[in-house]
């Protein structure tokens, strides 16, 4: 017998695991070349933005505007698509199931963040089903007084309401939106009780403002303006950190002697879970180009916006932050839908 045949049993054991896993890492090579060619060539054909809200309002306004930029950097031509409903649930809904590779679309805090602590059931986790793509915008909301309120402060509505607790009331777009849940973090952080009063969006609860039938109201840049310019409400704080430019003169809640106030009404692009990574980066390189060009950034700007940017993981980190955030607040408060 030569020695060819006293082969141990080990090395043999060891051939066969490296052969194994030569064939395994082929079988990979392989089976990802396919995604590879086909994030290469994307896209092959025209993208769609899904905005899961109404023609005309914040998220639509901010979509076409830079979609058209986005146009430009990925050679396609990119379709803005409104699918409202729920609070923002049906046009997620849509985002998270498309197939196609080339659906994208819109999230804000209502069904990223706050629906899906507050519905029982829904059709999508926002978590497993969709994948951050890049934080747009971060808007602060201002808070305003009818001017049949004797207030002149932040200070005068607190006492107010912690004097007489219900006595005050306040109107949203709906419950959990950015609207309400400024007002409810007001409310938990000041230990004041108000009485929410939700609408079918903020267009109707902003002509309750301004007809005197609700005390105060958490409203976005863009749709407060027209009537703090009109003298139609009075503007006591913003929600955001930092003063708007819009609005030098009226102070920050954390100005206000609310220490540590910040809410926002954010927007972000995202993506079906299971997109291409080379996909998200150019998608996020695509949108970061276009909060770049100076008109966009006017744009924000001149509605009480604040561009935020950045990579598909620290929206990932951003929106880990806000779950917290506002699910310690809803249980806190005991928020639910009605």
């Amino acid at each position: 017998m030569t020695a060819f045949n006293h082969v141990p049993k080990r090395n043999l054991a060891s051939r066969r695991t490296v052969l194994s896993l030569a064939a395994l890492l082929c079988a990979s090579a392989i089976g990802a070349l396919p995604m590879a060619a086909q994030a290469q060539d994307w896209p092959s054909k025209p993208i769609k933005l899904v905005v899961p809200y109404a023609a005309g309002g914040f998220a639509d306004t901010r979509a076409r505007l830079i979609s058209e930029i986005m146009a430009k950097e990925l050679g396609q031509s990119v379709v803005v698509e409104n699918k409202g409903g729920a609070g923002g649930v049906l046009g997620t809904d849509a985002i998270a199931k498309a197939k196609d590779g080339h659906t994208f679309g819109f999230g804000s805090p209502a069904p990223l963040v706050t629906n899906p602590i507050l519905m029982a059931k829904m059709p999508y986790d926002a978590q497993r089903d969709l994948e951050p793509v890049v934080l747009i915008e971060e808007a602060p909301l201002i808070l305003s007084v009818a001017l049949n309120q004797p207030f002149n402060s932040v200070a005068e509505l607190i006492e107010a309401g912690q004097k007489q607790p219900d006595s005050l009331s306040y109107g949203s777009s709906g419950i959990g939106g950015a609207h309400h849940m400024s007002a409810a973090l007001l409310a938990n952080q000041t230990n004041t009780q108000f009485v929410h009063v939700p609408y079918k969006g903020g267009a109707p609860a902003a002509a309750d403002l301004m007809g005197g039938h609700l005390a105060f109201m958490f409203e976005m840049g863009y749709a407060a303006m027209p009537a703090i310019k009109g003298g139609k409400v009075r503007p006591l704080a913003v929600s955001g950190l930092e003063r708007l430019k819009i609005l030098p003169d009226v102070p920050t809640l954390d100005e206000a002697g609310i220490k540590g106030f910040e809410s926002y009404n954010w927007l972000g692009l995202v993506a079906p879970a299971n997109t291409p990574q080379p996909v998200i980066e150019r998608l996020n390189a695509a949108v970061n180009k276009a909060l770049a060009d100076p008109s966009v950034r006017q744009a924000f700007e001149d509605t009480g916006g604040v561009i935020v940017g950045g990579s598909p993981d620290q929206y990932r980190q951003f929106l880990d932050a806000e779950r917290l955030k506002w699910g310690t607040l809803i249980k806190d408060a005991n928020i639910a839908l009605e």
